[in-house]
Parts: C-alpha cells; sequence; structure tokens
C-alpha cells in the first residue's frame, strides 16, 4: 500500500498522444495526407486504476507451455473478413484528383465493412494511413519478388493470409518469408514454425535469418532465379551514379527516396523486370528487424539521392547491382485479432501509448522464467531471511517495483522506485528480445521430440552460432539470456524504432554494434541465386 501512487509516475508520462506514422505535408494545401493518421485515445481514470489494482494484487502463476502455441485461425479468421486495403480500378486518363476521391471512398468502405464484421474491441491495433496502404500499393506494384519479413517469435502475428494470396494468387508473384531473429527462439522451435508456415502456405518459400550469425551463410537457404537471367541479361542497363558520392572512395550503395511524384498515374506500371532491373519488395511489421535485414543485404555504404528535391519522401529503393533493387516499404500493421497484450510485448502496439503497462509485464513474467533472468529481489523481502526464489510470490508490480529498485530508477520529486518507468523498461526488453517470449505453432509440445531430433536441425544451430550440445534460449535456468546487469532498454537489439519515428532508422547504439557487419550478403550468393 506505501509503494503505489507515489511510485507510478504514469500521468504525467502519458500526455503526449503520439501521431503514427505521419507523413509530411504537401505543397497542395487541399490534400491532408494525415486525415486517416491514428490517434491513441486515452481510457479512463476508473479502467486505468482498475487494471493497476489487478496487477498489484493477482499472484503469477507460470502458464503451461502448450498455451503458448498458437495457430493461424486465432488471429485471421477467415470469416472475419481481415483483409488488406485495395487500390481500386483506375485508368491512366484519370485525373489526381479523381484517383485520391475514388481512393479515399474505397478505403472508407473497405473499413466499414471491416468494422461490421468485426466488433468494438476485438480488433487488434492497425494502420489507419491511407498514404501508407498506398506506399504498399506501389511497393507491390513496381515489385517482381515480394520479401515479407517476419519475427520469429511470433510470426504468424505478422503474416496477413490475405497478403500472401493477394501476391501468389492474384499478382502470380513469388513471395519469400524471411524468418528474422532465428538466434533468438531454441532450434527445434525455428524449424518447426518453418514447416507449419510451408505447408499452410504451399507457394511461400521460407528462408531463416539474423544479424548476429555464427556462420556466415546458409548455402542451402537461397530460391533459385535463374528464369529471370536471360530477360535480365538481355535488358540490363547500367544505373547512373548521379547524386552524392561516397566521399572516402570505398563502394557505396546507391538510394533513392521517392516522392509522392511515384504515385501519380504516369509511374504506375506493372511491368515485371522494368529495363532489366529485377525488383526485390521488402514488407513487414513495425519491429521485426525490416533494418538489420536491409543493412545486411546493402551491407555496405548506402548513398542517398533525390531526384525530387523539396517532395514528400515514401517509400526507398537501394540498388544492390547494377540489375538488382530492393524496394523498402515503410513498416505497417495490418489489421488481426490478436490479444492486446501481444500486440504489445510484439512490437504492434506502441509501448509509448501505454497507460497502464503493468498488466503486461505480467502477462509476460508468467510467460517466461523472468527471476533467472532478472536476478530480483522481492520488495517485501527482509535482509536478515534467505530469499527462495520457488516460494515467494509475485505480482506484476511487485517485479516492476523490483526493477525499479535495481537499476535505480527514481520519481523525480519524492525519490521513490519509479514502477511505470521499470514497467516500460521490461516491456521494451522483451520487444527487444533480451527478455523473450517464443510462441508455439499448433502441436510443437507434444512433437517437441520430434523437431529436437531432427535432421534439419543442424543448419539452424549452425546458423543461431550455436555448437549443438549448448543450452538453447530460453531453457537456461540460472544463465538465460543476458545478466540483468547487461540489461540495458537503451541498448535495442533489432529494434526498428517504427512506433516513435517515420521511418526504419536504427539508433546509435544499434549501429555502432554492427560496425562488424560489413558483409554484402547479396554478395554471397550464386549468379542465379537470391537469399
Amino acid at each position: 500500500p506505501g509503494r503505489d501512487r507515489q511510485s507510478d509516475t504514469s500521468d504525467s508520462e502519458t500526455t503526449d498522444i503520439r501521431r503514427i506514422n505521419h507523413q509530411p505535408g504537401t505543397r497542395d494545401s487541399r490534400y491532408d495526407p494525415n486525415r486517416f493518421r491514428l490517434h491513441f485515445e486515452k481510457e479512463s481514470k476508473e479502467e486505468v486504476e482498475k487494471r493497476k489494482k489487478i496487477a498489484m494484487e493477482k499472484i503469477l502463476k507460470p502458464v503451461a507451455e502448450k498455451e503458448l502455441e498458437i495457430d493461424m485461425t486465432q488471429i485471421y479468421p477467415e470469416e472475419k473478413g481481415l483483409d488488406f486495403p485495395r487500390r481500386p480500378p483506375w485508368h491512366y486518363s484519370m485525373q489526381r484528383e479523381e484517383l485520391l476521391r475514388k481512393e479515399e471512398k474505397s478505403f472508407l468502405e473497405y473499413l466499414e465493412a471491416l468494422h461490421s464484421k468485426n466488433p468494438p474491441g476485438t480488433l487488434s491495433h492497425f494502420e489507419h494511413n491511407l498514404e501508407t496502404w498506398r506506399q504498399l500499393w506501389r511497393v507491390i506494384e513496381m515489385s517482381d519478388v515480394i520479401l515479407l519479413i517476419v519475427d520469429i517469435r511470433h510470426p504468424v502475428l505478422q503474416f496477413p493470409p490475405a497478403l500472401y494470396h493477394y501476391i501468389t494468387g492474384e499478382l502470380k508473384k513469388y513471395i519469400i518469408l524471411v524468418l528474422n531473429k532465428v538466434d533468438l527462439c531454441p532450434a527445434p522451435l525455428v524449424l518447426a514454425w518453418k514447416h507449419y508456415l510451408t505447408k499452410q502456405f504451399p507457394h511461400l518459400h521460407c528462408v531463416c535469418f539474423t544479424s548476429h550469425p555464427g556462420q556466415p551463410y546458409s548455402t542451402r537457404e537461397r530460391v533459385d532465379l535463374s528464369s529471370w537471367e536471360k530477360k535480365i541479361q538481355r535488358d540490363a542497363v547500367a544505373v547512373g551514379t548521379e547524386g552524392d558520392q561516397a566521399d572516402d572512395g570505398s563502394e557505396s550503395v546507391l538510394m533513392e527516396h521517392h516522392s509522392d511524384v511515384a504515385m501519380e498515374m504516369n509511374s504506375l506500371t506493372q511491368e515485371l523486370y522494368k529495363d532489366g532491373v529485377l525488383t526485390l519488395g521488402c514488407i513487414g511489421f513495425p519491429n521485426v528487424g525490416k533494418s538489420s535485414v536491409l543493412n545486411s543485404l546493402v551491407g555496405r555504404k548506402v548513398v542517398s539521392v533525390s531526384r525530387t528535391p523539396g517532395h514528400t519522401k515514401y517509400f526507398q529503393t537501394y540498388y544492390l547491382t547494377p540489375t538488382v533493387k530492393l524496394c523498402d516499404c515503410p513498416g505497417l500493421v495490418f489489421p488481426s485479432q490478436v490479444d492486446k497484450q501481444l500486440q504489445i510485448l510484439a512490437g504492434i502496439y506502441p509501448v509509448s501509448q501505454l497507460q497502464e503497462p503493468y498488466s503486461s509485464v505480467g502477462y509476460l513474467c508468467e510467460r517466461i522464467n523472468f527471476q533467472s533472468v532478472l536476478k530480483l529481489t522481492h520488495p517485501d523481502h527482509s535482509p536478515e531471511t534467505p530469499q527462495d526464489p520457488k516460494t515467494q510470490d509475485w505480482t506484476a508490480w511487485d517485479v516492476c517495483e523490483a526493477w525499479a529498485e535495481r537499476r535505480g530508477y527514481k520519481t523525480a520529486k519524492a525519490a521513490r522506485n519509479d514502477v511505470y518507468r521499470a514497467a516500460n523498461s521490461l516491456l521494451r526488453l522483451a520487444i527487444d528480445g533480451r527478455l523473450c517470449l517464443c510462441l508455439r505453432p499448433p502441436g510443437y509440445t507434444q512433437s517437441k521430440d520430434e523437431w529436437e531430433s531432427h535432421p534439419d536441425l543442424a543448419e539452424i544451430i549452425a546458423l543461431q552460432g550455436r555448437k549443438e550440445e549448448e543450452d538453447e534460449p530460453g531453457d537456461r535456468e540460472d544463465d538465460e539470456g543476458e545478466s540483468s546487469s547487461e540489461l540495458e532498454e537503451d541498448n535495442d537489439r533489432d529494434a526498428d524504432d517504427d512506433e516513435d519515428a517515420d521511418g526504419d532508422d536504427e539508433d546509435d547504439t544499434v549501429k555502432a554494434d554492427r560496425k562488424g557487419l560489413t558483409l554484402n550478403m547479396f554478395s554471397v550468393l550464386g549468379e542465379n541465386e537470391c537469399a
């Protein structure tokens, strides 16, 4: 009772309701690119206090591993119409204003239909900015192959079936699913997810990836591009090097910032391998580590050019070779029925918008062995008696206060433990993978022994950089993950920062952490192969 309100700074921390995927204004004052921008409304004080009280009183109980199994249909039930907005039909004679009106009308009809099948409170947080969806349309249209990047800890949350069926069915294009951050999951679980997804989606090419590999590259994880070779060789044109050049004489990568002009009618085309260039489109939810995948693919200094200075910047294009370019779409969230707590821990719902983070901490702690990582001292523990972690009862509030004490988080005025800051710290560590929660595919618990002895396991272990006899992440009792002294929420591992910024730029810590990663992953491929 004495450690509640004085140490909760949530009221002062959440007064700024942030703007998600805010688009800079255009020169055309008649058109507001942010009229669909998603705002996060504050919950009532009564709702927040009710959940806070539960977090203070409810004793945390470990959840059985089987409860972590999740099926695609739980997230994207077919009967709920969880599609994504499509570009309405158009033709070259349409004026820009007419196209915009038609797209806006179609988008509003899409939202109305979506909400008619899904009662309030059942849909996840998802992208409401039409401008961001337009960028997705453009990237898909101009790409020959789509790279969809997901986090291996919870891939089904970030893999909309509607997108897969649209790309492979209607557009007849290839889609490669990049299972990123595989070093965060046990190797048998990585393998199980890969088999589950390829079984569910037969036209899907799955590759595993980590920006912290133990061995350079898994030579078996390749996709054959030989069918495009003749077309590319016949039509290939040298890419111009106009614009900024690297000042240190090192090899560089040309990058284009596309603007709103790229959305004009005369820019729209679905010509494959245009000008003999193979275009790879990169799509992914926020916080799936898209930046680290791009950094590894490019692997060299990026030269930024803009053909239309002063225009709004949209998606970006990187030339990997003169005949292969990668088009990067801003991170965006598709509608689903993901549980609110999973939305938060998967980085789908921004932590910065939470007014009451304690219940999310409790949800996390019931699903991981938090004490083996954090090494916390219970707030009610007496120094005279030894602490037994197996018999000590914890609430979510206890965990937050103990972490605040360990990290030295204090309120500015009363210098009490700042549990709100501690709760946010723990959630960011979870999103970053330092407190690692991994979901399981259906049936994994029952068939775990089979996956642990699977013949393909050695390759996943090699990619993760582990020896076969090493403990898997999440299985260690005393040294699981990093020690609490190393758990700094500012040292984000692969965070894309999409929730707090307009792009996928990583902070200086992440950039510094990658100074040694200079390998151009594209350059290690064979002539007809692409990762």
